[in-house]
Order: structure tokens, then C-alpha cells, then sequence
């Protein structure tokens, strides 16, 4: 009976595909659209397609757990955690609605985590306990021109006294010497005391003043408010000598756009208690800030814009996790925000010029080599496309001994309309360090997601021609890039598009996760508004498709660096290959702690030794998936190792 209806379903199937072919070659337009709809279903899902361009599985969760996920960061625990914060939407800003989910890909499940506050467009990145360190957000959503209905803007405060600092409280105002109007503060603003300059011989020569930013608004709304021009301000409620010593510059106070401004509080995402743990808030608010680790273990946080919605003025800051507490650097240098930050194996950070947004065209877009103790930094040449490097994605590529890094498409800054092609590729242990073009994208491309797989191929896929999706511009295309032989190969086409306030994540099964996506219309004509894409997409590569894979257990949880660990493989002998990746944590076309490690290793019957490289700036502490691959280039599923 069993066989029986074996052939009847094969004998249907068959009918069904004759039935399909012949509609795919009428004329009508119909019938060929949907002939060809059902052609191309039927291509996908052939084990011989799958096997040569791996395919692609839409996972929707239940309406009650769908949220618009703006970052994502893989778990040593392999669940996965999806964060939205308020989600790019001011009305769950407004309610104070701010989300969290995690999300285990194994089972299935999908679990709410309180989420303390309005963690979108924050920064984060792993560290060695584990744990995800997340600091900035948003306190305020961007108010666009003719939103605007009171006059304002920055305020700079001067304080000439030397003996103390100043503190004004929300609500101060300042009224302008020569146009007479009134303005009104914010938040608290503290105003540091002036700092006294001495010749070589100890003379006294001056007091350099003390400063600090605030926003004010007018007291009213209208246009009559604006100001035209610069003006000092007298500080209402201080007299004597705080009067005398204390005042405000301005320069025109208007009805003009308001950014976002960003929070000073951070967090640490306790994957095991599965909970937010409250750390000492930055120095510095920061909305769009990259957080990268440093030689030492500490965590450099870097840009974004602060509490008053300014590009943060090259004030850099460093977490120390012992402490968990933040301090100042001793240089200052600025870049645009989410600028992507990697650290060299000399100890050093590499700049590729890639960044998501916010600020001057002209301050901090230079690609280089950093060195945060000197503040020296040393240009690197070579870039094609220069002024299209906004939202471009830039990845490490495997093994990452070689120390060598792909920069993927880009754009204008802004809203521009360009978009690049291009990639870029350069060698940091070259002698003559520079850029070199890559092989090319078939259409200019913002937002492209990459990801590095555990067979040394990096996935390429999505992304959009034009700024958020405008114009219907996402680009439905995936390929993998070989760095063996500098080139691509086109694999399946995802289906869901993906541009603004997206990613995607490796997972410990070989598989790769994409979330998100931001369109700013949702239409050809740009006249209807974009949804948020709340599905997540799996892409299951052609390496998981072949007859069997090998496996890897047993063996320490912890490794240290230069010492060596022996695990249980049955394909011991075919093994070619072992990996040590560390886990993303990605968001707006930024992971900087992505990168595939080589470990040398050995086999003996069903064990492989592997040994782990000694260099803490190639192999930081944390935890990281052990992967080996066999003959065929096939990846076993991960094992979970710390490095402490």
C-alpha cells in the first residue's frame, strides 16, 4: 500500500510539473506569471538546486512576539538576542514601549525580556564573561522641519571661574543681550570651572574658560522666536560674581530640524539569567556609537550623537569590565557614527572608512590605522568610491591571521542617491598598505549584509540601490565570496529584501540568520510608507545539502590562548580545517566583532587536538563556536569555547 501511493504522488507530481512547464511557455500573461511563479517554487526546492545555491526559509513568529528588531547579537548559550528598543517608532517611544526578544533557533521558542529602556540605535559588543555589553539609546526621536513649533537649539556655556564649576538646572533661561529673547533649557547642565594657563616661569597669563552644551527652546512657539544671528546671553537668576563669570553663546535659534539625541546608560545582557544588568552609565550620551575591544580587554565606545542631538565632539571613552565603569581617553578624535572599528594584531584599530550615518562629510571619513594611546593616525590609500562609504559593510575576512578586510558597496552621504558597485580589499601586513578593488556587485549597493561562514567563504546578500529601499531598490541577489580565488559566486535569491536596520548572524549549526529591514516607502512611486519587516529569514548554505557532515564533541569548555584542547570526531581523519569564530553582534551594516580564526591542530584515531594562537589582539577573551571542517569543505556543527 505504502508503494502504491509512492507512485501515485510521484505520478502527480510528475502530471503537476508537465502542467507547470506547459503554462510557463503560453502566451497569455497570466498564465505565463504564474507558470513561471511555479516553475521557479518547484527549481528552488530540487536537492540538486540546494545542493549548488543552498535555499532560503521565511520564519514568521506569532503576531504576540513580533517586533521591529533593530540589533541582534548570537548567545553563548545559541539563542539569539533581538532588540528594538522602541523600534524606528515614535509612538512606542511616546507609550515608553521599549522590546526585547530571545529567540532559540534549535527549539523554536521566542521569549519577552523587560527591557529597561529605549535601546534603539545603541552599541554593543561581546565580552569575555560572556555577557553583551549595550550602552547609548535614544532619549529623543528627531522632529523634522514644520514639526518644529518652538525656535531652538545649542546653547554653549562659558564659566571664567576657576575656583568652581557651575551647575544650571533644567528649566534655566538665558535671554539674549541684543535681541532680547528668552530661551529655555532642557535638562541640567553642568559647566566645568575655568583652567588656569601659567608661562614657563609660573606666571599666571589667563584662565581658559570652562564649557559645557545645552539645548534650549524658546518660551512660546511661533516664528517670531527665531533668532537670525550669534548673540551672548545673560543667564537669568545668577548675580554677583556667577553672573559676571558665567554667560551663553548662541548662534541662530530656529524652528530648523532636530536630530535624535542619544543616552548615557549601559547595560550588560546576562545571557544565562537572561536579564539587563544595569553598569555605570558613559560619560557621554551617544545615540549610534560603535563599541570595540581594545588590547587590554576594555571596551572603546566611540561617536554618536548626545543629549542634545550634536555629533559627540571626538570624546572617546573606555569600559573597563573588572570595574564596570567608564573613563575618558586621553586623545580626542571623531568619526561619523557607527564608524567600523576593528582591532589590528599589533594592538592598534583599524578604520575602513565604513560608517551608518551621522555626520560632517568632511570630518572623520578618511580610512586608517589609529593608535588610540598617540591619537596618531595614519591614512591609508587607495579607496575607490570614497565619498560613497556611507552605510557600506566591511568584514574580516577568514582566516583573520591574514588580516585582511573587504569593504562592500556604500553610498552617498545622507540621503544621497549614489550607490557603489564596488569592493574594496586591503592587506594590513602588507608592505605597501593600501586599497586594491575587489571583484564587483552587479548593482550599486547600500546595506549589504555579510557574514562569514565556517568553510572560509563570506555570504554577500541584500542590501537596496538606493537609500532605504527608496524606489523599490532592495536587491533580492546572495553570493559567496571565495578569498581564495578573489571572487564571487551567485547563489539563491533571498525573498524577503532587506536595507535600513538590518543584519545577520551566523548560527552554531553553519546556518545564517537575516532580521530587520527599514524601508522608507513601500512603492515603486515612493507615495505609500514602508512597513518594517518583522520576518526573519534563514539561509541554509549548499555545504549543509551533501550527503553528511562531520561531528565534533567532548573536550574542555575552556582553552587558553597557546594552549591546546582534544575533542571527539569520528571523521578525525578527514578533518582539513578548524575554525574558532566569534559570535556577531550586528547592527546598521556594522559587526565589528565578527572574525574566523585558524587553529592548528592534529588527529589521532577519533581525536583532533587543536591549539589556539597566542595573540590577544587576533584571539580576544570570550567565548567563541569551534567548528571543523572535512574534506569536502563541509563544517561540522559548533562546539561552545572560552577563551579566558
Amino acid at each position: 500500500m505504502k508503494d502504491q501511493a509512492g507512485r501515485r504522488r510521484a505520478r502527480r507530481l510528475a502530471i503537476g510539473t508537465a502542467v507547470v512547464l506547459a503554462l510557463a511557455g503560453m502566451n497569455g500573461p497570466w498564465l505565463y506569471r504564474f507558470g513561471t511563479a511555479q516553475y521557479h517554487h518547484y527549481k528552488i526546492n530540487r536537492p540538486e538546486y540546494k545542493a549548488e545555491n543552498g535555499h532560503w526559509d521565511i520564519i514568521e513568529f506569532p503576531p504576540e512576539y513580533r517586533q521591529d528588531t533593530i540589533h541582534a547579537a548570537l548567545l553563548h548559550t545559541g539563542k539569539v538576542l533581538l532588540v528594538a528598543g522602541s523600534g524606528n517608532n515614535q509612538d512606542n517611544f511616546d507609550k515608553k514601549k521599549f522590546d526585547t526578544r530571545i529567540w532559540d533557533p534549535v527549539k523554536g521558542t521566542i521569549k519577552k525580556i523587560p527591557t529597561p529602556n529605549d535601546l534603539f540605535c545603541t552599541g554593543h559588543t561581546q565580552l569575555a564573561n560572556g555577557n553583551l555589553l549595550i550602552a547609548g539609546g535614544t532619549k529623543q526621536y528627531e522632529k523634522l522641519k514644520g514639526d518644529v513649533k518652538k525656535a531652538g537649539g545649542v546653547m554653549i556655556l562659558y564659566n571664567e571661574n576657576p575656583d568652581k564649576p557651575i551647575t544650571l538646572p533644567a528649566g534655566t533661561k538665558f535671554t539674549g543681550k541684543q535681541n532680547g529673547k528668552t530661551f529655555v533649557s532642557q535638562d541640567p547642565v553642568l559647566v566645568p570651572r575655568a583652567t588656569k594657563v601659567f608661562d614657563k616661569s609660573g606666571k599666571w597669563l589667563r584662565n581658559n574658560p570652562g564649557y559645557g552644551r545645552v539645548y534650549v527652546e524658546a518660551q512660546a512657539e511661533g516664528s517670531q522666536y527665531e533668532t537670525g544671528t550669534q548673540d551672548n546671553y545673560l543667564i537669568q537668576g545668577l548675580t554677583g560674581a556667577e553672573a559676571r563669570n558665567t554667560y551663553g553663546i548662541a548662534q541662530k535659534l530656529a524652528l530648523d530640524k532636530k536630530d535624535f539625541e542619544g543616552i548615557k546608560d549601559a547595560y550588560e545582557f546576562d545571557p544565562v539569567a537572561e536579564r539587563y544588568i544595569k553598569v555605570d552609565p558613559m560619560n557621554e550620551a551617544r545615540w549610534y556609537p560603535t563599541l570595540t575591544t581594545l588590547s587590554d580587554g576594555k571596551i572603546l565606545s566611540v561617536s554618536g550623537l548626545d543629549d542634545i542631538g550634536q555629533l559627540v565632539p571626538g570624546k572617546n571613552e573606555v569600559f573597563d569590565p573588572k570595574t564596570r565603569k567608564w573613563t575618558y581617553t586621553k586623545t580626542v578624535r571623531q568619526f561619523p557614527t557607527y564608524p567600523a572599528l576593528f582591532l589590528m594584531q599589533n594592538g592598534k584599530i583599524f578604520y575602513s572608512g565604513s560608517n551608518a550615518g551621522y555626520g560632517p562629510d568632511n570630518v572623520g571619513r578618511d580610512p586608517g590605522i589609529w593608535d588610540v594611546d598617540t591619537n596618531k593616525f595614519t591614512k591609508l590609500p587607495g579607496l575607490s568610491d570614497a565619498n560613497m562609504m556611507e552605510t557600506s559593510g566591511t568584514v574580516l575576512l577568514p582566516p583573520a591571521q591574514n588580516e585582511k578586510f573587504m569593504v562592500i558597496g556604500g553610498g552617498g552621504v545622507g540621503e544621497s542617491k549614489l550607490s557603489s558597485k564596488r569592493t574594496r580589499l586591503i592587506g594590513l601586513k602588507a608592505r605597501n598598505t593600501k586599497f586594491v578593488d575587489g571583484p564587483e556587485l552587479e548593482k550599486g549597493t547600500r546595506y549589504p549584509q555579510s557574514s562569514v561562514l565556517p568553510d572560509d567563504t563570506v555570504l554577500v546578500s541584500g542590501g537596496s540601490e538606493d537609500y532605504r529601499g527608496r524606489g523599490d531598490s532592495n536587491i533580492l541577489q546572495a553570493r559567496l565570496y571565495h578569498p581564495d580565488s578573489n571572487s564571487f559566486t551567485r547563489v539563491a535569491d533571498p525573498l524577503v529584501g532587506r536595507n535600513y536596520h538590518s543584519g545577520s548572524i551566523l548560527l552554531p549549526d553553519g546556518r545564517v540568520m537575516f532580521f530587520g529591514s527599514d524601508s522608507l516607502y513601500g512603492d515603486k512611486a515612493n507615495t505609500r510608507p514602508g512597513r518594517f519587516e518583522q520576518r526573519i529569514e534563514i539561509y541554509t548554505p549548499p555545504y549543509l545539502y551533501r550527503d553528511s557532515r562531520p561531528t565534533v564533541s567532548g573536550g574542555p569548555q575552556t582553552i587558553a590562548r597557546g594552549a591546546s584542547g582534544t575533542f571527539t570526531s569520528d571523521h578525525a581523519a578527514s578533518i582539513k580545517k578548524v575554525r574558532l569564530i566569534r559570535p556577531s553582534a550586528s547592527t546598521h551594516v556594522t559587526d565589528v566583532d565578527q572574525r574566523s580564526i585558524a587553529l592548528d591542530f592534529k588527529t589521532a584515531g577519533n581525536k583532533i587536538t587543536v591549539t589556539v594562537p597566542g595573540n590577544r589582539n587576533l584571539v580576544q577573551s570570550g567565548w567563541y563556536m569551534l567548528f571543523v571542517d572535512d574534506d569536502q569543505g563541509t563544517p561540522s556543527k559548533a562546539q561552545w569555547v572560552r577563551v579566558p
